[in-house]
């Protein structure tokens, strides 16, 4: 044995009790983006400046503005507006027109039909909606990748630069990326990704090729196209149905109460009508639209209403002229 294998410095095995895979999963330390004390690269995770003197150790990404709240998912809230919209707006206008018949039983009983089959068909309508934007962007996909297969380098390099040249990045780095999403979609070996970045099987094809790569590139940023996730099909079903169910019980609840259609319509109009200002408030917070002064409360809450007003009060008008 050497003398320098005999003085070589001794690494401390971990003890028996001690937790391997706690070590492993311990999260990166912390570098500030202004530390010159080593001439060590920072790995992007442990990048930041949250320990340097007047930051009182909050890291930037906790950092919020004073009206800086978590929105909702805008599908969901589109779908909530669909369904809520069509529920307030249909079965007002048809227990209003059945409200001419002077009973409020018969206006519960078609009213209460109407829901129920309303809902149904919101529903399905709201399935196959999301199914087919699934199929479309399925079509689109296998249509680019293809097309990223047979195309030259050339020609996938204008195309990225097409996306990224107008928010900024020049000519050179647009093709450097474009180098690494070609290489990593088509599973080659490049200079532009690094190698920690793949994750193969024993079969060499990339375990996530499905979200990663040139034509994953193109759908999202060039075409704006994202997949759609099957369960997407049966929230969207059961948002819009419940959301059209839930609005339309709201005009017929008078009738449940007031025996006298005529005096329960007009009960209806006065519930239905604060309940449209409401929403518009609560839509105009959920989505953002709100800003920060009560102007975006008010306009949301009057907007919803004359929307909703008038297409009940043109439904209302056209079931008259019928029945006459």
């Amino acid at each position: 044995m050497s003398s320098d294998q005999e003085n070589a410095p001794s690494v401390p095995l971990p003890s028996r009790g001690s937790d391997l895979s706690g070590s492993l999963n311990k999260k990166p330390p912390v570098w500030s983006i202004t530390d010159t004390a080593t001439t060590v690269q920072a790995p992007l995770p442990a990048k930041c400046d949250m320990h340097i003197p007047g930051r009182e150790g909050v890291c930037c990404k906790d950092l919020k503005d004073d009206d800086e709240r978590t929105l909702i998912d805008p599908d969901v809230i589109r779908d909530v507006v669909i369904g809520l919209s069509d529920g307030l707006t249909v079965p007002f206008a048809l227990a209003a027109g059945l409200s001419s018949l002077g009973e409020s039983r018969l206006v519960i009983l078609g009213g209460t039909a109407e829901l129920i089959a309303g809902a149904i068909s919101m529903g399905i309508g709201g399935f196959l909606a999301s199914q087919a934007e699934r199929d479309h962007y399925r079509y689109l996909k296998k249509c680019t990748a293809a097309r990223v297969v047979r195309s030259c380098d050339g020609e996938m390099e204008r195309e990225v630069y097409g996306v990224l040249g107008p928010i900024g990045v020049d000519e050179k780095t647009s093709r450097m990326v474009a180098k690494c999403l070609r290489d990593v979609e088509i599973d080659t070996a490049g200079e532009g990704c690094s190698s920690s970045s793949r994750h193969t099987t024993e079969e060499g094809s990339l375990k996530w090729s499905a979200s990663v790569g040139l034509s994953a590139f193109l759908l999202k940023f060039d075409e704006g196209l994202e997949e759609v996730p099957t369960r997407r099909l049966y929230i969207s079903a059961f948002t819009i149905g419940m959301g059209y169910l839930l609005g339309g019980f709201i005009p017929l609840l008078p009738y449940f109460f007031v025996p006298k259609a005529k005096v329960a319509l007009l009960y209806s109009c006065i519930v239905t009508g604060i309940v449209l200002l409401i929403f518009g408030v609560v839509k105009a917070r959920i989505t953002g639209a709100a800003g920060r002064g009560i102007g975006g409360y008010v306009y949301g809450a009057i907007s919803t209403l004359l929307v909703g007003g008038a297409a009940a009060a043109a439904a209302y008008a056209l079931v008259a002229v019928m029945e006459e």
